[in-house]
């Protein structure tokens, strides 16, 4: 898989790191929670792999390119969580699919002030590939440009927005 996309967003948190579990909050997030995140999340939900791995399920327009994420976790830690998905995707070029991994950390900034940093990469398949060979796509440049851009717009929409919802939960004890 050929990297596409790279990009990290991040949104302080007025809160010492210690009141976060940044993996329990990815995990029970609810839908609405997740829908308020950006007003391109269409839906998340919370499932589990086959082989029982905890599951992100998520449904968001990124451009004008609907998503289904699937990601399962790959690290699971209070201050950091990544997760992976061969997602679905929807576009004008046609259904395809792509590579994406997410990560969230928490850094410490001060004793009570730390960051959230949102990172993505998005990662080609062999089937995003034959697609773009299918509509007379041969140059990756341009599409990885255009790629970088929309993920970038997008992060910095969520990463204040889910920031905002980390310490909500902060303020209500979640964590205690």
């Amino acid at each position: 898989m050929e990297l596409l996309a790279e990009c990290t967003a991040k949104a302080t948190i007025h809160c010492a790191v210690e009141k976060i579990d940044l993996t329990d909050w990815l995990f029970t997030l609810k839908d609405e929670e997740y829908q308020s995140c950006s007003v391109n999340h269409i839906a998340g939900g919370i499932s589990s792999s086959i082989d029982g791995k905890r599951m992100s399920i998520n449904v968001e327009k990124v451009a004008d390119n609907l998503l289904v994420q699937h990601y399962i976790e790959e690290i699971g830690n209070k201050e950091h969580c990544r997760v992976n998905s061969i997602s679905d995707s929807f576009s004008g070029l046609g259904n395809t699919k792509l590579g994406i991994t997410w990560e969230l950390k928490i850094n410490a900034l001060t004793a009570n002030t730390c960051e959230l940093e949102n990172s993505v990469k998005v990662s080609s398949t062999d089937e995003f590939l034959a697609l773009l060979k299918s509509v007379n796509i041969t140059d990756l440049i341009p599409v990885k440009s255009q790629m970088l851009q929309n993920v970038e717009e997008h992060n910095a929409e969520e990463t204040p927005l889910f920031a905002a919802d980390i310490y909500n939960k902060v303020l209500a004890g979640k964590w205690q």
